[in-house]
């Protein structure tokens, strides 16, 4: 497996979600409803990223990972295993609900799946926030009591964020993301969301979304107060590190050149600005693409632009 990898992307209507997707990634939407997600790379029973373009066009990444893991992901790696990275757009035009992943420790015990996050601030609004953690002295007991009586958003970190901004969400962080705000988020296979408030909103059928306020409270990191988000710079860097994977922000001059020899390891390429040629193919704004471990991969910068790498997940 010796070529890029490049996959449809797949469209999620979303109560939050709006249409930035058209002019900020150049992307033909489905009419008539709010696009909260792309799903760029995923690998799940409910949703399946397909290959466009190359000799495995419309081929779907699970039956990929079958025949040719070895070749994509690296000898020891099962040929069973799905893809252990989801890569998504996200248009937040309102602000998401107040949320938890939970903690590898409880997820088995609550039939769901660990999730650890990186969000990239691609583009933001003046003013735009996030929320990650709780505010300092807020306990559990004082959380329970905002929540019964509707005061929740005094218990929570709200920073400012701007383009270039990034933060790393582990499992059992409370977070939400504020209106505004178009989010590169690289992380875990997982769709185990609990929603723990959603400032009185309704969803796309008019009714009240569901909540989860008792898994909630049993997955929230108590002692998680006031993280503080990477602020972006005009430098290459390790943007986040975790058990789960790496991401490298990689700051690009027109002409600059990227070499990934083959035998290192599979890695995840994400165009943020800028646009980058590997021989007769071009990733731009808004691109993600796999770069097989058996594959010898030479690039150059067309254009100044921003690429993160994301490693270390095989």
């Amino acid at each position: 497996m010796r070529e890029i990898l490049r996959f449809q992307p797949l469209y999620q209507p979303r109560v939050w979600g709006g249409r930035a997707f058209e002019a900020a990634l150049g992307r033909t939407l489905p009419a008539g409803e709010p696009i909260g997600e792309s799903w760029e790379i995923v690998d799940r029973p409910e949703a399946q990223s397909v290959v466009t373009g190359g000799k495995h066009d419309g081929v779907g990444l699970r039956a990929l990972l079958k025949k040719h893991g070895a070749e994509i992901m690296g000898p020891k790696w099962p040929a069973e295993r799905p893809f252990p990275i989801l890569v998504k757009w996200l248009d937040c035009r309102e602000r998401l609900s107040l949320q938890v992943h939970p903690p590898a420790a409880l997820a088995a015990t609550l039939k769901g799946e660990p999730k650890t996050e990186n969000w990239y601030i691609a583009d933001t609004a003046p003013g735009a926030q996030l929320i990650v953690g709780l505010k300092k002295g807020v306990t559990r007991a004082s959380f329970e009591k905002a929540i019964i009586e509707q005061t929740v958003e005094d218990c929570v970190h709200k920073f400012r964020v701007a383009e270039g901004d990034s933060i790393l969400v582990h499992s059992g962080q409370v977070h939400a993301i504020d209106a505004g705000n178009l989010i590169l988020e690289i992380q875990q296979n997982s769709d185990t969301t609990y929603r723990v408030y959603d400032w009185g909103r309704t969803g796309l059928d008019g009714k009240p979304r569901q909540l989860h306020v008792a898994e909630s409270l049993k997955c929230i990191q108590w002692d998680d107060h006031e993280p503080a988000p990477v602020r972006g710079a005009p430098t290459s860097a390790v943007i986040a590190e975790c058990d789960e994977f790496r991401i490298r922000r990689v700051v690009l001059s027109p002409g600059e050149k990227l070499a990934f020899a083959a035998g290192q390891q599979p890695r995840l390429l994400s165009v943020v600005s800028g646009s980058l040629h590997f021989g007769q193919i071009t990733l731009g704004r808004g691109d993600n693409a796999l770069l097989p471990y058996a594959g010898d991969f030479q690039g150059v910068a067309h254009e100044p632009g921003i690429l993160l790498i994301t490693e270390n997940f095989a």
